[in-house]
């Protein structure tokens, strides 16, 4: 698999509401960084739905999408998480979760009417959010003589460089976040500035 200079994922949450047979489906749509950051998520949505029968889920993390986990939360296997992530995959999305809660209406759906209950849910939620492409991003470590900040800086805005870390003293050293595509170059063009050293952050 070729290595990509772009990924998409959401900026915003998002939820939606599905009904199927008295049965209610409510699906969120949250962008994540971390497995914590899926749990605190998923104790937020439980706290909101204290009530619920299911709350369902799955995220994919990671730029290399090899992160990722389904939960049916009790219903039958394979009939919620699933299709859960069939919906983060069908948009090729990394860095999201979806959780799907439900309300329980009655009425049996059966196992393909669990699997379109979850799937439509968790459709509708990623429609309502827009869906972003961001760069795929690579480190590096610049270290400086402060005289030569304003240089450094130029250099990296010009790149839609990103600024992670900084220790601002009489020599600077600053950890940049820059496009994957453009990191030859970028540390080509930083290096020949005087008293200037780059070095990657090994990722």
């Amino acid at each position: 698999m070729a290595e990509q200079d772009f990924y998409f994922t959401i900026e915003k949450e998002a939820s939606a509401e599905f009904k199927d047979r008295g049965s209610k489906f409510i699906g969120y749509a949250f962008p994540i960084g971390s497995v914590d950051g899926f749990k605190e998520k998923l104790n937020e949505v439980k706290k909101l739905h204290p009530k619920a029968t299911h709350h369902c889920f799955a995220y994919r993390l990671g730029l290399d999408g090899n992160t990722f986990r389904v939960s049916d939360d009790g219903e039958p296997s394979g009939s919620a998480g699933r299709p859960i992530l069939g919906q983060i995959d069908s948009k090729e999305l990394v860095n999201v979760l979806v959780i799907v809660v439900r309300y329980f209406g009655g009425t049996l759906l059966g196992v393909p009417g669990l699997i379109n209950a979850y799937k439509s849910a968790a459709a509708l939620a990623l429609q309502t959010t827009p869906l972003v492409q961001r760069q795929v991003e690579q480190e590096l470590v610049v270290q400086f003589d402060y005289t030569q900040l304003n240089e450094v800086m130029r250099v990296v805005k010009q790149y839609n460089g990103r600024m992670v870390r900084q220790e601002m003293q009489l020599f600077c050293s600053m950890t940049v976040a820059v496009p994957r595509n453009r990191f030859t170059e970028i540390s080509y063009i930083l290096k020949e500035l005087r008293n200037v050293e780059v070095s990657a952050v090994k990722g």
